[in-house]
């Protein structure tokens, strides 16, 4: 099932479990995985766009692997906050995915993600070829992190 708001996927998640987050691009998916209490994501892996069977198949056996208990995408909003051509793609995405899978899906508003992972990389003075390998499932790391402290603020908000 597909949430549009994370209040409402929050509600339908079991208390404990992994998330993964996912960072969909036209060529990669960056895949970061949470931790069983939802407190820290980290990046997890990049895998390269094939076909949508193939793509979907390797999501759903590191959903399986990792004991997932959902799945939050990156939305790519405008930064005006309107959604434009990606956004409808991720959409689309979610739909084909979650006729294969009962795990809910959400989405998570990934404006400078990227920008972020990016930054976070070149503090640690990673390379440009080290860059390049990993900052998807970095960028994902972040969109999912974002999702994990919504959710946490929403199970202490009185």
């Amino acid at each position: 099932m597909i949430h549009d708001d994370i209040t409402d996927f929050a509600a339908a998640m079991p208390a404990m479990g992994t998330l993964l987050g996912l960072d969909l691009g036209t060529q990669t998916i960056g895949v970061a995985v949470s931790d069983t209490f939802r407190a820290v994501a980290s990046p997890l892996e990049t895998i390269r766009r094939r076909k949508f069977g193939l793509d979907a198949d390797r999501l759903l056996d590191l959903a399986t692997a990792r004991a997932a208990t959902g799945l939050v995408l990156g939305l790519p909003r405008n930064m005006d906050g309107s959604e434009g051509p990606r956004c409808q793609s991720t959409r689309a995405f979610a739909r084909n995915l979650s006729a294969r899978t009962d795990l809910p899906i959400t989405f998570w508003d990934e404006r400078l993600s990227t920008v972020a992972a990016e930054r976070a990389l070149l503090e640690a003075d990673t390379s440009r070829k080290r860059r390049a390998e990993v900052i998807d499932h970095v960028a994902a790391a972040y969109i999912l992190q974002g999702a994990l402290d919504r959710m946490r603020h929403l199970r202490t908000a009185p």
